[in-house]
């Protein structure tokens, strides 16, 4: 870990080029691993996917199993599809998140009841279980910038009322809950290798499914309903009894992921360590308040910092005068025309923090010394 410095001791980062929200995390051997694939015979999927799959499990998802997809909105497609999501089910849903989460639905026509956001952005649990109805089929929550959710009074939700939970595990790559990795517990994980993500694979993501008894049902779904193993074989008389999807990730994908895996410690830890210094650089400063920066219970991923601010539209301004990006990033999904559209009052901590949030440089290429810039700049005020 970085030792921090007294803000005096360290120069002033704003350059002309400035502080970015977002940088790609490509690892050292990316290119020789590519380069390796590209002189075999396998480009799709293949024998890296293999690899990248057990290498994963091993690392963060055991005993459940994974199977590597194209992108996580692919895996959470097929994971509602593996929990039996049928027409007109209902599915327990944050209503802020990126709306990948609940695209899926609609191809589906599942029926989404959106719950209340925490005073952390994450999935309101009280508010969850007031809207469980016989009709309820699943909850599915999303560890927001990753930081687990309340995992175990979903889980418990799950076993009283015995519907799916499905964690949108995004953010979420190495985050934990009560010592134990985010996708090693409930019924289906997502996790997403998109650019910008601890760990890229260009897009990418990771199905992990807990019921081993679904795992080659998953295969065949994730390869246009095909047993691609018999296939393989040369068993042509094969039928195709489920409807399919060309899901699956390719052996150049799987090798940046497998290098980014060799370098995932050393990356969690840098976001790690960002985080921790934001946090007791702003935690005295007025008119903000780091997002989820309380628990002892669970380990944060760093994938996002969100913070909640007064006049947050000065704020960004002041940033961006100093070099500095700031976004939203995420939206209430209630406000989007696909999603039915927003019923004013119904959602009052997400109607109370929508104009309160905002999201500063946190990746691989910020450094100690930019996150002591940045609280410099607002410490000034705004």
């Amino acid at each position: 870990m970085t030792k921090e410095k007294p803000m005096n001791e360290l120069p002033l980062m704003g350059t002309q080029e400035g502080i970015v929200l977002f940088h790609p995390n490509i690892p050292k051997n990316a290119a020789t691993a590519v380069s390796e694939v590209l002189s075999t015979r396998w480009i799709g999927q293949g024998p890296k996917v293999d690899e990248f799959e057990r290498k994963f499990e091993e690392r963060f998802t055991a005993p459940c199993k994974c199977l590597a997809v194209g992108s996580g909105t692919d895996a959470l497609h097929l994971s509602y599809l593996l929990a039996d999501l049928q027409p007109d089910d209902e599915v327990i849903a944050p209503v802020f998140t990126c709306t990948a989460t609940n695209i899926p639905f609609l191809y589906m026509g599942v029926k989404i009841v959106f719950a209340d956001v925490d005073q952390n952005l994450n999935i309101d649990v009280k508010h969850v279980e007031k809207l469980i109805t016989e009709k309820t089929k699943a909850i599915v929550c999303v560890h927001y910038g990753g930081l687990p959710c309340d995992m175990d009074e979903l889980w418990e939700l799950g076993r009283k009322y015995n519907i799916a939970i499905i964690e949108d595990a995004a953010h979420a790559v190495g985050a934990k809950y009560k010592g134990e990795y985010i996708g090693s517990q409930s019924d289906f994980t997502m996790f997403s290798f998109q650019a910008i993500k601890h760990i890229t694979t260009g897009d990418g993501g990771m199905l992990v499914v807990k019921n081993p008894e679904l795992v080659e049902k998953a295969k065949r779904l994730r390869w246009f309903g095909i047993d691609r193993s018999k296939k393989q074989n040369g068993i042509w008389e094969n039928d195709i009894t489920e409807i399919g999807y060309k899901y699956q990730m390719t052996d150049i994908s799987a090798s940046i992921g497998i290098a980014a895996l060799d370098e995932f410690d050393e990356h969690l830890a840098h976001r790690q360590n960002l985080y921790k210094i934001y946090c007791e650089l702003l935690k005295d400063i007025e008119g903000i308040r780091v997002i989820g920066s309380e628990y002892t219970d669970r380990e944060h991923a760093a994938w996002l910092l969100t913070a909640e601010v007064d006049n947050r539209e000065r704020l960004m301004k002041h940033l961006r005068n100093h070099n500095i990006e700031s976004a939203q990033v995420h939206y209430r999904n209630d406000r989007y025309s696909i999603f039915g559209g927003r019923v004013v009052g119904q959602f009052p901590k997400m109607d109370a923090i929508e104009e309160r949030y905002i999201v500063l440089p946190l990746h691989a290429k910020v450094t100690v010394e930019d996150v002591y810039y940045i609280a410099h700049v607002l410490k000034k005020g705004w």
